[in-house]
């Protein structure tokens, strides 16, 4: 297992309970290296959304758990925050929530000349995602895909 993936799995070991205590939702947790900084980022949400206090609350918490069990070597920035509008779909209870929600795919390689599809999510199990685009179904295979998100428009 990588380094950054066991840094992922503990803390989200430590975070679950002061989620759970609060009643949100974990939504993610990423370490990740951009520039010369790496990042300890924990998304979290709530049926209502999360606000600054929310992420404040869990921030200040789980800073003291990592800081006493002081599992990753190199210095890092912890982040908590919202997963945002156009949140990656990640998860089975992701795209379980999302069944009928606007979504968009982004390929590694072209399919049909394309990359990038936007559809209704209609689908979905280990090895596919089926969207819905302008009344015709087409079916990935989850392996082509690089990213889904929920599709937003301003």
């Amino acid at each position: 297992m990588a380094k950054r993936e066991e840094y992922e799995i503990k803390t989200e070991e430590l975070v679950m309970p002061l989620i759970e205590q609060n009643n949100f939702e974990l939504v993610d947790v990423e370490y990740v290296k951009e520039g010369s900084n790496w990042y300890l980022r924990v998304y979290i949400d709530k049926e209502n959304g999360i606000n600054v206090d929310d992420c404040e609350l869990i921030s200040r918490a789980l800073s003291d758990l990592l800081d006493e069990k002081d599992f990753i070597e190199e210095a890092y920035i912890l982040e908590v925050s919202s997963p945002g509008l156009g949140r990656p779909l990640k998860k089975e209870k992701d795209f379980a929530r999302s069944i009928g929600e606007e979504v968009d795919i982004k390929l590694y390689r072209m399919k049909n000349g394309r990359k990038d599809y936007t559809g209704f999510l209609k689908a979905y199990d280990k090895e596919t995602i089926t969207i819905e685009e302008d009344e015709e179904e087409i079916v990935f295979l989850r392996s082509e895909v690089a990213l889904v998100r929920l599709s937003f428009d301003f």
